[in-house]
This record gives structure tokens, sequence and C-alpha cells, in this order.
């Protein structure tokens, strides 16, 4: 790609970024930082269900992980995938580079005591994420007789039916739309141009920098990923998910077992890193700061790394095999537990016990979490490159399907259709890898960030039915259920 068509490109996304920025990320300013309004909105919504709900996924949450064993199987039941394969697809997305990265950000901004407010926003998170997986998975539908397992489900359609039930079907159709647009545009942004981008800088630091095989040739290394990303994105749904159910164990364990060993070593360390946390999370110095950049920053980075309240999980989740979505969104719940409780909470510990970070420097997201792990382990460069690759392409192929159901959702679901956006999604990846496309990452967090819009708004018109069904599942089930309004 010439440096004409180069500059020409991100002249135009920043504008794009500049003009969707200022209107998706408006707030006031506090204590000297802008405060976004989506930022709180997205902070109320999963405050809100998990009061509302009486915290389901905390207290059913051996239930839920029963659930993803064969204790509750159910072989006859419609769907694609199961209720593991379908947590994990779901886990391929959100467990990313907002892990490795954001983590490092949101600290760098608010002290080390944003870490605790992460975790606590990740609880949270539990409650909307169990709210949009089981309604996503209640108003499923399988629009192809001609296959009937072949399924369609999220936002979109459980959004028409909020509307529907308050007789403003107009609206309803014209909100569901607004929210398919927004999946299409984090789809093709931020769950793949940013990851392909971010992988071929990860690449070029790991095989020699400037003196890179690849400096100048980043068009040789998307075309490569979309190779490969194609294999599997063009065989559907179930290729999507049995890559997505062998790739999440292995990412996950990885990253963890290189985080414990860190942590490990740094063993004596560990005491003053969790008072330093807890302390610097509710004094009067770090309260706000911590507050701020925790929540903030952890939004855009890594905090709503679980996409909780965005709407994302609902439409994979909706494939599960089930007869119960209760059961499923218990199951989804699961999700912000192990992307920010575990992954997160490990990344944050890694940087506090190693000693890397010192307040007020210039080294933050990747590069700070990168020296943290090589005070211990010399080699993670190279297990960073792992890394980041296995979360990349997890994320890129799973963010395929997102989009290929929005896709279809305002076009029709037909197999050309989504043949004809699955050749314009590979396209993209190419796109990302080759071009200095810095602005993506504004434009992504914008589009993301804007799904939580339309989508908390649908979940709160259907509030009084999510309780009503969690607790008939509860009592089914022989479960103490949540007391009824």
């Amino acid at each position: 790609m010439s440096s004409n068509t180069e500059n020409g490109l991100e002249a135009a996304l920043t504008s794009i970024s500049d003009v969707v920025s200022s209107i998706v990320f408006w707030g006031p300013d506090i204590a000297g930082v802008k405060f976004p309004f989506l930022v709180a909105w997205l902070g109320l919504g999963a405050l809100f269900f998990s009061l509302y709900l009486g915290f389901p996924n905390i207290r059913f949450l051996g239930h839920a992980f029963r659930c993803l064993g064969n204790k509750y199987d159910e072989p006859d039941a419609k769907g694609q995938t199961s209720n593991f394969e379908s947590l994990s697809a779901c886990l391929s997305a959100t467990i990313g580079l907002g892990n490795i990265a954001g983590v490092a950000v949101a600290i760098s901004l608010g002290g080390p005591g944003a870490a605790l407010w992460m975790m606590i926003l990740g609880v949270l998170g539990m409650g909307s994420k169990f709210a949009e997986v089981s309604m996503g998975h209640k108003y499923r539908q399988f629009p192809d007789e001609m296959r009937p397992d072949e399924v369609s489900g999220g936002p979109m359609y459980y959004l028409k039916e909020a509307f529907n039930r308050h007789k403003m079907p107009v609206l309803g159709k014209i909100i569901a739309a607004i929210f398919a647009v927004t999946v299409i545009g984090g789809a093709l942004g931020g769950g793949n141009m940013f990851q392909s981008n971010q992988l071929f800088e990860q690449t070029l630091r790991a095989t020699g920098g400037e003196g890179s095989f690849f400096v100048g040739n980043g068009w040789i290394f998307g075309l490569i990923l979309a190779l490969v990303t194609g294999a599997v994105i063009l065989g559907g749904l179930k290729s999507i998910a049995a890559v997505a159910s062998k790739l999440t164990p292995v990412m996950a364990v990885l990253y963890t077992i290189c985080g414990l060993i860190v942590i490990a070593v740094n063993y004596a360390n560990i005491p003053d890193a969790l008072a330093t946390i807890i302390q610097s999370s509710f004094s009067a110095e770090a309260g706000m700061g911590g507050l701020v950049g925790a929540i903030v920053a952890g939004v855009k980075r890594a905090a709503f790394s679980n996409e909780s309240g965005l709407g994302t999980a609902a439409i994979i989740q909706a494939s599960a095999r089930t007869n119960f979505h209760v059961r499923q969104g218990l199951v989804g719940g699961l999700g912000p537990f192990f992307d920010t409780v575990v992954v997160c909470t490990i990344t944050a510990l890694v940087i506090v016990v190693s000693g890397v970070y010192v307040p007020g420097q210039e080294v933050t997201g990747i590069d700070l979490t990168s020296r943290a792990f090589e005070t211990v382990i010399p080699w993670f460069e190279y297990a960073l490159l792992i890394c980041v690759a296995l979360f990349a392409f997890s994320t890129i192929i799973v963010y395929a399907y997102y989009g290929e159901k929005a896709v279809g959702y305002l076009f029709g679901d037909r197999k050309s259709v989504a043949m004809t956006y699955r050749i314009i999604y590979l396209g993209f990846v190419v796109l990302g890898a080759s071009a200095s496309l810095g602005v993506i990452i504004d434009i992504s967090d914008a589009l993301f960030l804007s799904m939580a819009i339309p989508n908390l708004i649908g979940l709160y018109l259907l509030a009084p039915e999510i309780k009503r069904d969690l607790n008939e599942y509860m009592t089914l089930m022989g479960e103490k259920s949540t007391k009824t309004n």
C-alpha cells in the first residue's frame, strides 16, 4: 500500500474518529478527567441488574459451572453449539489484548487501586451479562427451514420484542437496526482491524523490529492472517466454535501459568502488593484517581473487556443447545468472571508484585505488561507473541460471526449475504495489518460502547420478565429463587 494511500486513509479515519468520539464519549470533567456518559451507563447497568436480580451469577455460581459439564446435557434441544462451546467462543472474543495491555493502562491512569475497582466492576458485569444472554437465547430465531438448527439471535431480536411489548413496534425496529449497524462497525474495527494491527506490531518487535522482513510488508502478513482466518470463518459457526473451544482454554491456561510463575517468584511481595491495591483504592489521593482510572480506562481497554452490557455475547450464545434460556444466561454470566476477575486480576498482580510500575512513568500498555513478565521470564517476549496471536486470532474469528449475524438481520439471513460479508471481512484483516491505523482504537471504542445504549434500554424494558423467568427456572431446578417485587 502506497504512503499516499495510507496517509489519505488515516486522515479520513481521523476525521470520522473525531466526530464519532465527540458524540459517544461526551461527558463532564471530574477531577480533570473526562467521565464519559457511556462509562456511567455501563456501570449503572451492571449495578442495576446485579441488585435487581439478586446477584444470580454469584448465588448460583455452582449451578452455572455444573451446566458446563454433562449433568444438564439436552441432546434433543435445538441449537448449534454446546454450553461450553458457546461460552468458549464468547470468551475467545473478550479475552484478548485488553487483558494484557488494558489492565496496564488502567493502573497507569488510576494507580494500583484501579485493579480492585476493575474486579468489582467485573463481578457486577456478571448481572448484565446474564440478562442479555438469557434474553438473546429466549428470543432467538430459526430462519432457515432447510437448516433447522441454524440460529439467529441477539439484541436485535429482543430489542424488537421489548418495544413491541410497549406498543412501539416502529421504534423497536429502528433501534434494533441501529444496534446491528454498531455491531458491524465494531466487528470490522475493534474485532478485526485493531486485532490484526496489534498482532502485526507485536510480530515486528519479536522478529527484529526495524530489521524485520515485515517492515513495509504488512500486507503480506495481513494476507497470511486472512488466509488462516478464512479457513475457519468460511466454515460457519460450527467451525468457529470448534476452533474457539480449543483455543480459549489453551490461551487462557498459557497466560495464566506465566502470570502465576511471576507471582510465585515474587511471593514475598504479595502481602504488600495487596495492601497497596486496597489502600490506594480508598485513599484520599487515589480514591478518585483509582476509581476514574479503573472505570474510564477499564471500559475502554480492560474492566469492560468482558463486554457486559454491550450485547455481543447474546449473539453467539443464542446458538447453545438448550431449552432453558435462563440456564444459558447463567453460563454466559461466567464470562466476566473468567475474563476480568481471573485473567485481568492476574495481570494486575503481575504488574504490581514485579515492581515495574512507577507512578507517572511513560511506559504503559502492552510494554509495561511485557516488562513485568520479563522480570522473571526473560523469553516472555516470544511467549507474549504467542499469547497475542492466540488472543487476536480468536477475537477476529468470533467477531466475524457477530458481524455476519448483524448483516443477516439487516439484509436477510441468506447464504449469499453471509458469504459476501465474510469475503469483505477478510479484506479488512489485510487492511488492518498493512496500514498505520492509530485511530482505529478510537473508532472501535466508540462503536463498541455505542452498542450499550440500545442494548441496555431494551434490557431495562424486559427486566421484570427476566426476573420472573429466573424465579421460575430456579424453582424448577429446586434452587432458592429471588423474591419477586
